[in-house]
C-alpha cells in the first residue's frame, strides 16, 4: 500500500512539473514572439527603404516561407478561399498589409519609443470595437480605462505640451501609428466575427497572401514615385530581419504560444513589446526616453489595469437570472 502511494505521488508531482514546464515553454514563446516582433528594425530601414516596399516584402517572405508548412491544408485552404474571397482579403488586408504600411509610414516621421508605447493601445481600441460591432459587454470600468489610455496617447502625441495641442502642432509619423493600431483592432475584430473553421496557421497563410495583393498597388505606386530603390549591405540585413524572424518566424510563434496559452493570455504579452522597443531604441537606435513618455505610458498603463483586472460582471449577473 505504501509504495501504491508513494507511485501515485510521484507521478502526480512529475505531472505538475511537466505542465509547469509546458507553461513556462509556452510563455517563453509568447515573450520571444514580441521580441522578434520590436519594430526597431523597420525604423533602421526606414530611411533608406520606402514603407509600402518594406510591407510588401516582409508580407510577401513570411507567405513563402509558411506556405510549405500548411501544406496538409491546402485543400480546405481552397476550399475557404473559393467559399469566401472577399472576406479573406478585406481582413488579411486591412491586419496584415495596411496596419502594417501605416506603422512603417509613420515610423519614418515618429520614433520607434513612441510607436511602441501607441502599440499597446491596441487591446484597448479592440474591446470598443468590439462592443460596437459585436456587442461585447464594456463595463464602467472598461470605459474610465479608456478614456484614461486616450489621454496617454494625447500626452505622448503633444509631446506633453498643451500649447501644442490649440496650435494643432502634432508629429504626421505618431498620427499614422494611431491609424495603424486602430487597423490591427479592426482585423482582429472582422477576424472574430468572421469565425474562419480552419487550422489557425492555415488561414494565417491565407490572410499574408491577401495582404500581399493588398499591399502590391501601393508598392508599385511607390516605386514608380520614390527615389530610394536600393539597399546597403546594412538596409539587406534589416530587411531580413524584418521579413525573417520579425515576419514569417513571429507569426508561427504567436500561433503557438495561442494554442498553448489561449487567446487572451497571448494578447496580454502584447505589452511587453512596448518595453522591449524602448530598450532596443535605445541600444540600437540612441532614442532617449522624455518625460511625456513616462507620462503617457503612465495613463495608459492605468487604463489596461483596470480594464484588465475589473472585468464587467454583465454575464455572471445574467447567468444567476
Amino acid at each position: 500500500m505504501a509504495m501504491n502511494v508513494l507511485a501515485v505521488h510521484r507521478d502526480t508531482v512529475g505531472t505538475e512539473q511537466a505542465a509547469g514546464n509546458s507553461l513556462a515553454a509556452a510563455y517563453s514563446v509568447g515573450v520571444l514572439c514580441w521580441l522578434l516582433s520590436a519594430g526597431v528594425a523597420a525604423k533602421w530601414v526606414s530611411t533608406e527603404m520606402p514603407p509600402w516596399a518594406l510591407c510588401f516584402w516582409r508580407v510577401l517572405i513570411a507567405f513563402a516561407i509558411l506556405m510549405p508548412i500548411v501544406r496538409r491544408h491546402f485543400g480546405d485552404m481552397v476550399a475557404l478561399m473559393w467559399a469566401r474571397p472577399l472576406e479573406l482579403l478585406l481582413i488579411g488586408g486591412v491586419g496584415l498589409a495596411i496596419c502594417q504600411g501605416m506603422i512603417f509610414v509613420g515610423l519614418e516621421h515618429a520614433d520607434a519609443t513612441t510607436a511602441g508605447i501607441i502599440i499597446a493601445l491596441i487591446p484597448i481600441i479592440t474591446m470598443i470595437l468590439a462592443r460596437l460591432m459585436l456587442a461585447e459587454p464594456m463595463g464602467r470600468w472598461q470605459v474610465i480605462g479608456s478614456i484614461l489610455a486616450f489621454l496617454g496617447i494625447v500626452v505622448i502625441i503633444i509631446k506633453g505640451s498643451p500649447a501644442a495641442l490649440m496650435r494643432l502642432d502634432f508629429n504626421p509619423g505618431e498620427l499614422w501609428i494611431v491609424a495603424g493600431a486602430f487597423c490591427f483592432s479592426l482585423y482582429t475584430v472582422l477576424l472574430r466575427r468572421a469565425k474562419f473553421d480552419m487550422n489557425r496557421l492555415a488561414l494565417l497563410v491565407l490572410l499574408l497572401g491577401a495582404a500581399v495583393l493588398t499591399a502590391l498597388p501601393f508598392y508599385l505606386f511607390e516605386l514608380f514615385s520614390d527615389e530610394r530603390s536600393t539597399l546597403n549591405s546594412s538596409g539587406l540585413i534589416a530587411l531580413a530581419y524584418v521579413a525573417i524572424p520579425g515576419g514569417a518566424v513571429m507569426y508561427y510563434l504567436f500561433n503557438r504560444s495561442i494554442e498553448a496559452l489561449g487567446a487572451a493570455r497571448a494578447g496580454v504579452l502584447l505589452y511587453i513589446q512596448t518595453i522591449f522597443i524602448a530598450v532596443l531604441a535605445y541600444l540600437i537606435l540612441g532614442e532617449q526616453l522624455q518625460r511625456y513618455h513616462f507620462e503617457g505610458a503612465a495613463l495608459i498603463i492605468a487604463g489596461l489595469l483596470l480594464i484588465i483586472l475589473l472585468k464587467p460582471k454583465i454575464k455572471a449577473e445574467a447567468a444567476t437570472a
